[in-house]
């Protein structure tokens, strides 16, 4: 992907990683003991545990510090205004080289464009909570969750039941938010919730965001959930009692939060398509390795057509998946519509990195099964990330519908 790249995009990925070769590796490697037994890692109630939190905060404040944490940010929030294909290339370079569970790396360095940092949904900030709240966010030292899914509102969005009613200048909002990243340590959530329940249940909007303090009366996390392989983690369940936010604190217009979401959402999808991407990159370059060294019936596996066929088939996939992405970065910085292209990049790639995951275990063989190379951690993402910002299922709903209303052109 590189020589596609602009030079200083290159430049800007090779200081990246010097930077995390020199300031944030020697600290994942110091606290192996620690980073690496889930035991230690979370508490009884899931929760990562003071001296983690502490790690990642000082990895934020690093970042943020040599430039990294806002690169991606827009402009107008104090970040570094990067493009999109900029952005596809600096993620996936993380990915490729450092592989899957860094905890201190992924997505510490370089933030998820709506779960944390200086998110596009902030560009709606009302401009005195501008003043207020970023350079708090753009400085690592606070964090952030995007409060929109619910107990039986994942993919269809517009059946949250989450109500913000007003009381003279405040908002009251009520209601249960569920699977919200980071929401167990943020300081601020980015709360999505009804204000027109007629228009709600007409489907035409109705919704609107709120810029919400965690520590407010009413606001709680009353647990985290464990994903696949896991005994804790980032994701949370959020309980809204008659949580009290001002006016002031709305996040754009009323009734328009959900077109407010997808400045984040979209770049998100990107993102995770990026990482899987990354991810496939580092596990095919591993498995190639392993099958030149490995020696069965008297030579390398690499010379057995099965193995072959394996390593072919994901080369292809990946090949594939990085065309799709860049395509896709790029029809966003031309300014073309990209809807169906940000939904085939989501679920192209999220699925690719599960075949190749799958693929090289099966060449690794028993070895692939244990959590020393890595893979195995690789594989329980890949199916993970099949599921969040909208399933496969979901994104071909969307492609769908494009190419049904001959948006959709080849």
């Amino acid at each position: 992907m590189s020589s596609e790249i602009d030079s200083e995009i290159v430049q800007i990925g090779e200081s990246l990683i010097r930077f995390i070769d020199t300031e944030v590796m020697p600290l994942e490697r110091a606290n192996t003991a620690l980073l690496s037994d889930e035991r230690k890692l979370f508490d009884e109630r899931g929760r990562y545990v003071p001296e983690v939190l502490a790690l990642r905060r000082t990895v934020r404040m690093k970042s943020a510090e040599a430039g990294f944490y806002t690169m991606l940010a827009p402009a107008e929030l104090g970040g570094g205004g990067l493009d999109t294909v900029a952005a596809v290339y600096l993620q996936e370079l993380v990915a490729r080289r450092y592989g899957p569970e860094r905890t201190l790396v992924h997505p510490v360095v370089i933030p998820s464009p709506f779960t944390n940092g200086l998110s596009p949904v902030l560009t709606f900030l009302q401009p005195e909570l501008k003043q207020k709240a970023l350079p708090g966010i753009a400085s690592g030292e606070k964090t952030l969750c995007f409060a929109l899914s619910e107990p039986n509102a994942g993919s269809d969005v517009m059946a949250i039941k989450t109500t913000a009613k007003r009381d003279g200048d405040d908002w009251v909002i009520s209601g249960s938010k569920q699977w919200i990243t980071n929401s167990p340590y943020a300081d601020y959530a980015m709360v999505f919730a009804i204000t027109d329940p007629d228009a709600a249940a007409a489907r035409r909007g109705g919704i609107s965001a709120f810029f919400v303090e965690t520590g407010t009366p009413g606001f709680d996390v009353t647990s985290v959930i464990p994903i696949m392989g896991h005994l804790g983690g980032d994701t949370g369940i959020i309980a809204l009692d008659g949580v009290r936010v001002p006016d002031a604190n709305r996040i754009g217009e009323l009734g328009e939060g959900l077109n407010v979401a997808m400045h984040g959402i979209n770049r998100g999808r990107l993102g995770m398509a990026s990482t899987c991407l990354g991810y496939a990159e580092w596990g095919l370059a591993l498995t190639t390795d392993y099958a030149r060294q490995r020696k069965t019936f008297g030579k390398p596996i690499a010379e057995h057509q099965a193995i072959q066929m394996h390593l072919a088939d994901a080369a292809m996939d990946i090949f594939a998946a990085k065309n799709i992405i860049m395509t896709c970065a790029r029809r966003i910085d031309e300014g073309q519509p990209a809807r169906a292209e940000i939904a085939m990049a989501k679920a192209y790639s999220t699925e690719m990195l599960s075949r190749v995951m799958d693929r090289c275990i099966q060449v690794h063989g028993g070895m692939g099964l244990t959590n020393e190379v890595r893979l195995e951690a690789g594989y329980r993402f890949a199916r993970t990330m099949r599921i969040p910002d909208g399933t496969g299922e979901i994104q071909r709903r969307t492609i769908a519908q494009e190419l049904l209303r001959d948006r959709l052109v080849f």
